[in-house]
C-alpha cells in the first residue's frame, strides 16, 4: 500500500477536509526549513507532509488513495485488482510535490511566522532575519540565528485577532443601587460550515450589571465578533457609562450629588427638605440655622453602594442654590437694614 498519508499527518481516515487543512497547517509550521535550518530530516517531512495533504484534500484523490493506496495514486495497481481499477478520465498525481507551493496555496498571503516576532518590535532589529519577512529561527536579541530555537506554536494562536469592538452601556443609578440585567442584541458575520463563506447572524448577548460599578467597567466578550476564515474573532467590550440623572450626579467614591434650590429667606431663618434618594426612600432633612451658599449637608449611606464592599454605600451630599429675590420694595430695604448686621 505504500504510505499510510492519514499517519503521516496523524488524523484518523475519517477525518473532514477541515482536519486535514488544520493538520497539515500544524506540520508544515513545525518541519518548515526556515524553521529547521539545515535539517535534512525536516525537509522530508516537510515534503511528505505536502505530499499527504496534496492526496488527501482532493476528494478524488482520496477516494483513489483509500481503495487502492499510493500505487492507485501512481497508476500502478497490478494483480487481481487491475481489472477492477480504471484511472479516472484527466487524472493525475504528481510525486514530485513542490512543498513550498503548497505551503503557499494553503497559506495565501498570510504570514504565519509574523506573530512570532512582533513583541520583538519587528525583524530590522535582530539578527537572522531573512529579508523576504520569513524567519531564520527564533531567540534573543544578540543571538545569531544559528543558535536560535524554536518551539511548537498551535496554527491558532499564530491567528491574528481584530481588534475590540467597544458600545457604550447607559445605566441608571436606580440600576447601580440595586444591580440589574441588561440584553444587548449585536449583529455579526459567522462562518458557514464550508468554513469560508460568511453568513449574518444576530445574537443576544446577557449582562449582569452588579452594584455600584462604576464609569468605564469593561465587560468583554471573547471572541463574540465578526467571524472571517483567517483571523480570530474581535472582542465585544461593553464599557458602563452613567445615564444622565434629573437630580443626582455621582463623585469617584460613589457618593450622589443633589442641589437643593432655597429661597433667601429658607437660606436665613431655615426650613425642611424632602429628598427622594435611588432607593426610591424619601428622607425628610431639616435646615437649621443660616445656609450659606458654600455650606453642604450629608445624608450619610444615601449614596450608591460601593463596588468592592456593595453592602456599604457612600453619602448623599447636599449642597444648595439660594434663590435671591430680584427686587425688593423700599420698605422691605428698610425692615432689612434695620435688622441685619453690616
Amino acid at each position: 500500500m505504500g504510505k499510510d498519508y492519514y499517519k503521516v499527518l496523524n488524523i484518523a481516515r475519517s477525518a473532514t477536509g477541515e482536519e486535514i487543512k488544520k493538520a497539515y497547517r500544524k506540520l508544515a509550521l513545525k518541519y518548515h526549513p526556515d524553521k529547521n535550518k539545515g535539517s535534512k530530516e525536516a525537509e522530508e517531512k516537510f515534503k511528505e507532509v505536502a505530499e499527504a495533504y496534496e492526496a488527501l484534500s482532493d476528494p478524488q484523490k482520496r477516494e483513489i488513495y483509500d481503495r487502492y493506496g499510493e500505487e492507485g495514486l501512481k497508476g500502478n495497481v497490478g494483480g487481481a485488482g487491475a481489472t477492477h481499477f480504471k484511472m479516472p478520465e484527466g487524472f493525475s498525481f504528481s510525486f514530485n510535490i513542490d512543498p513550498n507551493e503548497t505551503f503557499r496555496n494553503v497559506f495565501g498571503d498570510e504570514d504565519p511566522f509574523a506573530n512570532i516576532f512582533e513583541n520583538f518590535g519587528g525583524f530590522g532589529h535582530f539578527p537572522g532575519f531573512s529579508q523576504g519577512g520569513r524567519s531564520r529561527g527564533r531567540g534573543r536579541p544578540g543571538f545569531p540565528a544559528e543558535t536560535m530555537e524554536f518551539e511548537d506554536v498551535p496554527f491558532e494562536s499564530q491567528q491574528r485577532q481584530d481588534p475590540p469592538i467597544a458600545y457604550d452601556l447607559f445605566v441608571t443609578y436606580e440600576e447601580l443601587f440595586s444591580g440589574t440585567n441588561k440584553k444587548m442584541k449585536i449583529s455579526r458575520r459567522v462562518l458557514n460550515p464550508d468554513g469560508r463563506t460568511t453568513r449574518e447572524e444576530q445574537k443576544i448577548l446577557e449582562i449582569t450589571v452588579k452594584k455600584g460599578w462604576k464609569e468605564g467597567t469593561k465587560i468583554t466578550f471573547a471572541k463574540e465578533g465578526h467571524q472571517s476564515p483567517n483571523k480570530v474573532p474581535a472582542d465585544i467590550v461593553f464599557l458602563i457609562k452613567d445615564k444622565p440623572h434629573s437630580l443626582f450626579k455621582r463623585d469617584k467614591d460613589n457618593n450622589l450629588l443633589y442641589t437643593a434650590k432655597i429661597t433667601l429667606l429658607d437660606a436665613l431663618i431655615g426650613t425642611r427638605l424632602e429628598v427622594k434618594t435611588v432607593s426610591g426612600k424619601v428622607i425628610d432633612f431639616p435646615l437649621n440655622g443660616i445656609t450659606n451658599p458654600k455650606s453642604t449637608r450629608v445624608i450619610h449611606g444615601g449614596g450608591l453602594p460601593l463596588p468592592k464592599t456593595p453592602d456599604r454605600t457612600g453619602d448623599l451630599i447636599i449642597s444648595f442654590d439660594i434663590e435671591f429675590p430680584s427686587y425688593l420694595p423700599p420698605e422691605c430695604k428698610n425692615t432689612l437694614a434695620s435688622v441685619l448686621p453690616r
